[in-house]
């Protein structure tokens, strides 16, 4: 039984708003229905970003330690100014020729493993994903599909059928099977043993009710399982077992992709794997909507050769001119390396606050993506406390959220160029709450 996805969201009529914002509650609320959730107790009414910053309709500034979407920074100049030069020339889909997207692909390609071949565009992650089950479906025959047991993937029909921390008002598919997270933990210390038997288990069960096994998919920093980055090579077992199994192996990098780990632009690369297929999205346009899956060329041949695929957004000349002025952002700025850098002076802050705060428990962390589990005086995970810190943290003028499906996971993802001085800031909030909540 999962969570609700998110725990720390605002409860319409919990607390009292001021006139502006309970005015835009209550319009939020008729035109777009019930199915919509804010963050925080008190909703923030922000207007404008920059940098690591966003500001609300009052002016006041907001660290951002959570939005992997603004990648490099809220509003790059960069990436701005690529975006509004080629809406000024034209915009067209890849039924066109145009030298943006394929400029693009080979630069993305070249980021890769050298038997990953070729690039395909979308619009967003949950897209990338959607393509990359019908693709996988077409070149094993099966429909089977392995996910971890909080796992996010997207919001299309059929990938929300395998992303359970959707809740339970998105029902799993029945050919869907989940598993732990490599958490060794759970696993008697052997995560990778651990989680490539329970793929195995997994892959057995779909087998004994006659369903062939096409694909295990996972965010390769398992993040809304609660962060688990390690160790390196955890994925190799689970990978041997699908393939064996004739299923292919799906990263998703949405979130652990483009730098964030600090230990090169993907995150299955620190395991020793080259993926079937990659899967890429929010980051990959700091906001502007451009996804795209890379994958190997015999795994699309099947499906290429009797299906035809197109996407009149996915890879259009402006989606394609702002993915690469991201790409030159990231080598320019030299992004990749500052947040190994960063990354690491981070968890060592968030250990030394650990010796004076007991509620903080075990920390998972590589590069700037984190997961500092919250726990009560009995060592227990503690969703309440930590809904407590998102909130109060909040209030000090830095934002986070939670994660996890017991949601006692602080969800750590700042925008990429998260510097030293920023770092300051939030260690010197947190431990301000973290004293309040004791």
């Amino acid at each position: 039984m999962t969570r609700d996805p998110m725990p720390n969201a605002f409860r319409p009529g919990a607390v009292d708003l001021p006139p502006v914002e309970a005015d835009l509650v209550a319009r939020r609320q008729a035109a777009l229905g019930p199915a919509y959730r804010l963050f925080y107790e008190r909703p923030l009414h922000l207007v404008r970003g920059e940098g690591v910053w966003l500001y609300d309709a009052d002016g006041r500034a907001y660290l951002d330690t959570y939005n992997n979407v603004a990648s490099v920074g809220h509003c790059h100049p960069r990436v701005v100014q690529a975006m509004a030069d080629q809406a000024a020339i034209f915009a067209s889909h890849t039924r066109y020729l145009h030298d943006k997207v394929l400029t693009l692909a080979e630069r993305l390609l070249a980021t890769l493993p050298d038997e990953i071949g070729h690039m395909m565009f979308t619009c967003t992650g949950s897209e990338a994903n959607d393509l990359a089950l019908r693709i996988a479906r077409a070149q094993t025959g099966g429909t089977g599909v392995i996910v971890t047991e909080n796992a996010y993937h997207g919001v299309t029909l059929s990938v929300a059928e395998f992303s359970p921390s959707l809740g339970a008002g998105v029902p799993l598919g029945a050919h869907v099977r989940t598993v732990p997270p490599p958490d060794a933990r759970r696993f008697g210390g052997d995560a990778a043993g651990g989680f490539g038997a329970a793929v195995q288990a997994a892959i057995d069960d779909l087998l004994r009710h006659g369903i062939k096994p096409a694909a295990l998919i996972v965010d390769t920093v398992f993040s809304s399982d609660g962060v688990f980055v390690g160790p390196e090579g955890v994925l190799q077992p689970a990978v041997a077992a699908i393939r064996a199994a004739g299923g292919v192996f799906i990263a998703d990098e949405v979130q652990p992709g483009f730098g964030r780990t600090g230990a090169g632009m993907w995150g299955f690369a620190r395991h020793g794997v080259v993926p079937d297929m990659v899967s890429m999205g929010k980051p990959m346009g700091n906001g502007y909507p451009v996804a795209g899956l890379a994958l190997r060329p015999e795994v699309i041949a099947e499906f290429g050769a009797h299906a035809r695929y197109f996407n009149t957004f996915g890879g259009n000349a402006v989606a394609a001119s702002v993915a690469a002025a991201v790409l030159d952002v990231i080598e320019d700025e030299g992004l990749i390396a500052h947040a190994d850098q960063i990354g690491r002076a981070f968890a060592e802050g968030l250990h030394d606050l650990a010796h004076r705060h007991a509620m903080l428990g075990d920390l998972r962390a590589v590069g700037l993506f984190l997961g500092q589990d919250i726990i009560s005086a009995e060592g227990r995970p503690d969703a309440a406390l930590t809904g407590r810190i998102v909130n109060g943290l909040r209030d000090e003028g830095v934002l986070i959220s939670a994660t996890g499906p017991q949601g006692h996971v602080l969800k750590i993802r700042p925008p990429l160029p998260f510097n030293a001085e920023n770092l300051s800031f939030f260690l010197d909030k947190l431990d301000r709450v973290l004293t309040r909540c004791r």
